[in-house]
């Protein structure tokens, strides 16, 4: 009961605080683009995508929460290793999205607020805000290697 426990500890990290850091991100995205669209509205469209790419992060929690849920181990006999990998996956996964994602967030507002100054950036902050992403591309990677091993 003990390694179930274990096991589903790691699920809860693992879809919990990448939707965190994603709605930490989202919502810094979102709150530049209030501001924005005081100055200069006609570029909302601009605004959203580049509120919402902080968004993937609590995606790839929850498309790792299905990989491993579907793995098939738990149950009551789960073994401490296949707990403890669970666990990993949660960990490395809770620990580097929610950092990805707020980092993300901040890039994001910048080019919102640079995008409402008058100054065409849109592509340039794409570009500068996927570099944060990569590492939580990285961690949700991780975490598919473990659940190869399970």
């Amino acid at each position: 009961m003990t390694n179930l426990l274990i096991a589903y500890l790691g699920l809860a990290l693992m879809v919990s605080l990448p939707g965190i850091g994603s709605a930490i991100g989202v919502s810094i995205g979102a709150n530049a683009t209030v501001g924005a669209l005081k100055k200069k509205d006609d570029a909302f469209g601009n605004y959203m995508l580049l509120s919402a790419l902080s968004g993937t992060q609590g995606l790839y929690g929850f498309a790792a929460f299905f990989i491993f849920n579907s793995k098939g181990v738990l149950t009551p006999d789960i073994t401490i290793v296949q707990a403890i990998s669970f666990l990993a996956a949660g960990l490395i996964l809770g620990v580097v999205a929610p950092f990805s994602a707020t980092k993300q967030g901040q890039i994001c507002a910048n080019g919102i607020a640079a995008i409402a100054s008058g100054n065409d950036v849109f592509g340039k902050t794409m570009i500068l805000a996927v570099f944060p992403e990569l590492y939580a591309i990285l961690a949700f990677a991780a975490a598919f290697l473990i659940s190869n091993a399970i």
